[in-house]
């Protein structure tokens, strides 16, 4: 049975267009992630099948329940992990799961055994009379867990859930939500703007951009699309020469430019490097960094959108060449 099927669900926004009639269905059980950008649609997609926004156009169900004509239903049936902290500092941990298993009608030694069971779901038993504001980020994050699953959910929606936390914090997180999903047997619907979290966590992801989905699969199937290595080169000089050349490779498969960033796939990359900085001497350019590695979902982002993700805390240029940098380039 699904416990998510959409069908050309759409959202405008004074005539921006936020979801392009996205067509999807998510298994029960299964942790599907919806990865992409800031600004790609995926909050807005998550708001809908929550029923906190009313779609433009195309309808969707959640748990078998419509999230127009059946809001109350769909409502009951979820739990959700807001992008924005939405605990109260001034009451405890406790205290905050309690008014919220309270808001659904839980009864009172119901509540205390389920509030018993997630604090220690999450590891904050130990804390739990602890107010909220002395509560580190992480330890924030997995009350929120908590707290959505107070009412044991049949499908919990977790957008960003490790939105800026560390990354060890970030790893214990990934941790409490794969084990929610495979020993729970919760149906979990994850947003990010992280490849690795969705590389680590999802069964079956969604590359979303611009509202629409530009890919869809398990990761590394849409890994295997690119096929053998990756190698970057940045480089100095003309690059029209050279792109000509590469283009003109039979063992390139494919190759995508970014300024001053060349990124192509090919089998046996660390054989053909040399070759590679033959053809770019030959064309009269100066190769400054060489990075060889496998198949990401940021490779499969930048196949598949021409761009590799967009990041309000950098430039593209500057994430390009991190990237490079960052992992040994040569």
């Amino acid at each position: 049975m699904d416990a998510i099927r959409v069908d050309r669900l759409t959202k405008k926004f004074d005539g921006t267009t936020a979801v392009d009639e996205l067509s999807f269905t998510v298994e029960t059980g299964e942790l599907f992630g919806l990865l992409g950008p800031n600004g790609a649609g995926k909050t807005t997609t998550i708001n809908m099948l929550s029923t906190l926004l009313a779609p433009t156009a195309g309808s969707a169900t959640v748990a078998g329940h419509d999230v127009v004509r059946e809001k109350d239903q769909v409502r009951r049936s979820i739990g959700v992990v807001f992008q924005e902290p939405a605990l109260d500092g001034k009451l405890t941990g406790r205290e905050n799961l309690e008014f919220h298993a309270m808001m659904y009608g839980i009864g009172k030694a119901e509540r205390r055994r389920r509030i018993c069971e997630v604090l220690g779901l999450v590891e904050l038993e130990d804390k739990a009379a602890a107010l909220v504001e002395n509560y580190s980020g992480g330890m924030k994050r997995r009350l929120e867990i908590a707290r959505g699953l107070i009412h044991r959910p049949e499908v919990l929606f977790l957008d960003e859930p490790t939105l800026g936390l560390d990354a060890q914090t970030r790893r214990n997180i990934w941790d409490y939500v794969r084990k929610l999903n495979r020993e729970g047997g919760v149906t979990i619907i994850l947003t990010t703007h992280y490849m690795e979290e969705a590389d680590f966590l999802c069964g079956r992801v969604a590359i979303m951009d611009h509202g629409r989905f530009a890919a869809m699969g398990a990761p590394s199937a849409l890994k295997d699309v690119l096929g053998g290595d990756v190698v970057s080169l940045e480089i100095d000089g003309d690059s029209a020469a050279f792109l000509a050349a590469i283009r003109g490779s039979a063992w390139v498969r494919s190759v995508k430019v970014l300024d001053d960033v060349f990124t192509m796939t090919m089998e046996r990359g660390e054989r053909r490097i040399p070759e590679l900085i033959g053809m770019a001497q030959e064309a009269g350019v100066t190769v400054r960094c060489v990075h060889l590695r496998k198949p990401s979902l940021e490779d499969v982002f930048l196949h598949y959108t021409g761009r590799i993700m967009r990041d309000g805390d950098a430039g593209t240029n500057e994430r390009n060449r991190s990237m490079m940098r960052g992992h040994g380039g040569r």
